[in-house]
């Protein structure tokens, strides 16, 4: 008897204890409030990831090493906010009730007021770094990525420990991570479908971090303790949106030292940065950074790449031409009589509209792109090109160098064993192969992977003084008479007596002891990077 009256005693006095903590702790934010926390979480999210993949373009664009850039750039994002998240659990740690919430809100706002300005900021300063000593921009992406990182790792933790003041842990923590992954899809699709092709680099950064300023203003006025914060932010974000224009001749004067000419176009496009310098009458066209061809000499590289192919088949009806959105190799093959259709595969619809419109690209190119037999189709010539219904005399990959994993499946086994089927029986095939005197390994890996797809090969090198000794390697179902290949157009440089020697290789350049590339095997982006590190 007397047990279960202490018994009861004990429970009505933990229950009226317990009713008391739940009372300091629960703290009610009405709806508008609670909706504005979540909409925090999910545009923290989306500008972190954004800038993730920022910072990872750049160091990509600045280096040309993709996999290590976003490797260090998420990677190091993502540890860095593991480091945020921890650190969290120092903030506020001995207040409860409405000055806990009081102090965990002003916290999360210092901490969006800290990521606006340094991821504006930062971005411009890591290309400046770059300009200034280029050895040390892996240093630098580290050491941003950790910054930015950090402070990001702090929005979460601070937000739901927010929310659990007025709910269960479990429904805040549901709430938050909800709105942080959707927030985190929108941002990694609107940086490179709107952002970067909009705005370029440096402005994205600045409208980026303009974000976080207003979600503070938004919050103070939501929240009138805060209400003074709230101007604080208004202000940051309309410094950060006017300084993104301000931003562009920043970068551009920044850019303007990697180059050893004048830059007279700049052009941000989804896939790619493309510059076009002139000096004199040389006009130069680079995409990412390297240099794709000069005017003074490109004759020779286009030249070389097009007619061993167009001499080597009895008739030239249909071509394909993958890649060369320059619209050179197409200004060559149409001195070519018989061609009756060109089909042109390039991924970037900005290439080919710079170079159907820039007034000295067409007057290089002939202005070849507009001719009528020309069909231009801007799709990913990996998925589109083994596709097209037709069959064709003659097929040239004019891609870039594979030194990046997403260029090294052009270069594969599997797409030329699918690109096989769209040559016809009597029809020649034809890629650019890299440098062949600081690439050796590329030129023998593409030789040895187009065999192993199952043509009879014929690599062969070509002297342009631009970019050196340049490799290309001929393919066809069939053997090739390569000593009795015949030049039935004008051209600058080819002659019938180089056209046949083309294919005596110099001693220097060996053709073996390499593997297949492969799509799941991409070695020949180790064989390209063996050139960075001989030629930087």
């Amino acid at each position: 008897m007397e047990q279960g009256i202490s018994s009861s005693y004990e429970d009505s006095n933990f229950n009226s204890n317990n009713s008391e903590n739940i009372h300091n702790k629960s703290i009610n934010f009405t709806k508008k409030q609670k909706n504005l926390l979540l909409l925090a979480a999910a545009v923290s999210s989306g500008t972190g990831l954004a800038v993730e993949l920022l910072l990872g373009n750049l160091a990509s664009y600045l280096m040309g090493n993709q996999a290590l850039a976003y490797g260090i750039a998420v990677g190091g994002f993502l540890a860095a906010m593991g480091l945020g998240s921890y650190l969290s659990r120092f903030v506020s740690v001995n207040t409860q009730g409405r000055k806990l919430q009081k102090e965990l809100l002003l916290s999360f706002i210092c901490v969006e007021l800290a990521i606006a300005p340094l991821t504006g900021i930062l971005p411009l300063a890591l290309f400046a770094l770059f300009v200034a000593d280029g050895g040390l921009i892996w240093q630098g992406l580290f050491v941003v990525t950790i910054i930015l990182g950090t402070l990001a790792g702090l929005e979460v933790p601070l937000l739901v420990r927010m929310l659990e003041l007025s709910d269960e842990m479990r429904n805040a923590i549901a709430e938050v991570l909800a709105l942080d992954y959707l927030g985190g899809l929108f941002g990694s699709l609107a940086f490179p479908l709107l952002l970067l092709p909009w705005l370029s680099m440096f402005p994205t950064a600045f409208v980026l971090g303009a974000l976080p300023a207003f979600m503070v203003f938004a919050i103070g006025l939501s929240f009138p303790n805060m209400r003074r914060w709230g101007y604080v932010g208004l202000i940051l974000g309309v410094v950060l949106l006017i300084s993104a224009p301000i931003s562009i001749p920043l970068g551009n004067n920044l850019e303007n030292n990697l180059y050893n000419a004048p830059i007279i176009k700049r052009v941000q496009s989804i896939y790619q940065r493309i510059v076009l310098t002139r000096q004199g009458k040389d006009v130069r066209l680079f995409l990412d950074g390297d240099l794709q061809f000069s005017t003074l000499d490109e004759y020779r590289y286009h030249e070389a790449l097009v007619h061993p192919a167009m001499s080597a088949v009895p008739q030239r009806k249909k071509v394909l031409i993958l890649g060369a959105g320059d619209g050179m190799a197409i200004r060559e093959v149409l001195k070519w009589q018989g061609v009756e259709r060109v089909v042109l595969i390039e991924l970037d619809p900005a290439m080919v509209k710079l170079a159907s419109r820039h007034p000295q690209l067409v007057q290089v190119n002939n202005n070849s792109l507009k001719d009528p037999r020309v069909q231009v189709i801007n799709a990913d010539a990996f998925v589109s090109a083994p596709e097209l219904p037709d069959t064709f005399d003659v097929i040239i990959a004019d891609f870039p160098d594979p030194d990046q994993e997403r260029l090294a499946k052009l270069y594969s086994e599997g797409f030329y064993r699918r690109l096989a089927s769209r040559l016809s029986e009597n029809g020649v095939f034809v890629t650019q192969a890299s440098s062949s005197f600081f690439a050796p390994k590329v030129i023998s890996c593409i030789t040895a992977t187009v065999a192993y797809a199952g043509f009879k090969v014929h690599p062969y090198v070509v002297d342009v003084p631009s970019f050196g000794p340049w490799g290309f390697v001929l393919a066809s179902h069939r053997d090739i008479d390569t000593e009795n290949l015949k030049l039935k157009v004008p051209t600058r440089y080819l002659t019938d007596s180089l056209l046949q020697h083309l294919f005596d290789l110099p001693k220097d350049i060996e053709i073996g002891n390499t593997e297949i590339n492969r799509l799941t095997h991409p070695v020949i982006v180790r064989y390209q990077m063996q050139v960075k590190s001989l030629t930087y």
